[in-house]
């Protein structure tokens, strides 16, 4: 399987995001060539801050290894992670990040911050971008134009 392969199984997680009117991001976690754990942005729904599609795959895969270490694990998210996000990746020790859309006003993995190649952390990991990008973007792109014509609608 190629990150193609394994980044369309995010976007069907944001696809789902998206069907429940959360921001459209979707991340699945990848070892063995084997989804570990999946994860959509769910911070609406859950009243929740810090439910993140990334953070919620990475508890599903903790789980599914009984482990908090996924050195072994990559990570597909369709938007570049945020600070609490990657922060959550280096202390998980994921092995590798692949993201579609950078994200210019929170993103913490070359975009805004550059977290994953800090050496002062006590691990850094593996980062690819671009991949089916327009496909997030695009995604995105549309969630938030519907949104502002739904505010405007409405007031």
């Amino acid at each position: 399987m190629n990150d193609e392969y394994w980044m369309s199984e995010a976007l069907v997680e944001a696809k789902k995001a998206l069907a429940e009117e959360e921001v459209p991001v979707g991340c699945v976690i990848v070892a063995n060539d084997r989804i570990i754990g999946r994860g959509h942005n769910s911070t609406e729904r859950l009243k929740d801050p810090t439910a993140h599609a990334e953070i919620i795959a990475l508890s599903a895969a903790a789980n599914y290894l009984n482990n908090w270490r996924l050195n072994q694990a990559t990570l597909y998210v369709t938007l570049e992670p945020c600070l609490m996000c990657t922060g959550a990746l280096v202390l998980a020790r994921i092995k590798r990040l692949v993201f579609g859309a950078s994200d210019e006003k929170f993103g913490a993995c070359g975009s805004v911050y550059n977290i994953p190649f800090d050496a002062r952390f006590n691990h850094t990991f593996d980062v690819v971008s671009g991949v089916r990008a327009e496909e997030s973007k695009l995604m995105l792109k549309t969630f938030f134009e519907n949104k502002r014509i739904k505010n405007e609608l409405t007031e």
